[in-house]
């Protein structure tokens, strides 16, 4: 498996993952030997919270360096007047009568809540590639689908400013 990620997703990535094993790993490795000292094992709760936050940490090591590890590093390729990654697009829903905004992003920034949308979604591949005026058929699964207009597009970068999903 390969994950599309640019250089500005990698550098941050090594940097989170610098920082999980040089700052957070001995700090938690010393708060498990911490609780360790509190008495019987099996009812120590200071225990069970510090080894569950110590695990949580290296499972997220684990996933950075397979993220990193497997990555395919891409780049925007797209035109003046297309959208690209990072780029904010108005579009219309013709269904509803409403205009949405979305940034396409990589799947590692992703963040609905925020408006931003992974290049890798449906909407995100429908959109890609899209210049403002244009049509654009959604289709969410086999049974649905929907149309948007292009409205506007409003041109980004990757400048790193766009956090990580922290899953």
């Amino acid at each position: 498996m390969h994950n599309e990620l640019t250089q500005t997703d990698l550098q941050l990535m090594q940097k989170e993952l610098d920082h999980r094993r040089i700052v957070l790993r001995p700090q938690l490795l010393e708060a498990v030997k911490e609780a360790r000292g509190f008495g019987d094992l099996s009812e120590n709760f200071e225990y069970k919270a510090a080894k569950q936050e110590k695990n949580r940490n290296e499972s997220r090591i684990r996933y950075l360096e397979r993220m990193i590890r497997t990555a395919v590093v891409i780049t925007d390729r797209s035109g003046s007047d297309t959208v690209g990654l990072y780029d904010r697009v108005t579009v219309y829903l013709e269904e509803d009568g409403e205009t949405e905004t979305y940034q396409i992003v990589t799947t590692m920034r992703q963040d609905a809540l925020h408006g931003r949308i992974s290049k890798e979604s449906p909407v995100g591949k429908a959109l890609l590639g899209r210049r403002a005026g244009d049509r654009v058929h959604i289709q969410v699964n086999d049974k649905y689908g929907y149309d948007v207009v292009v409205q506007a597009i409003e041109k980004g970068q990757d400048d790193g400013s766009i956090p990580l999903n922290r899953f």
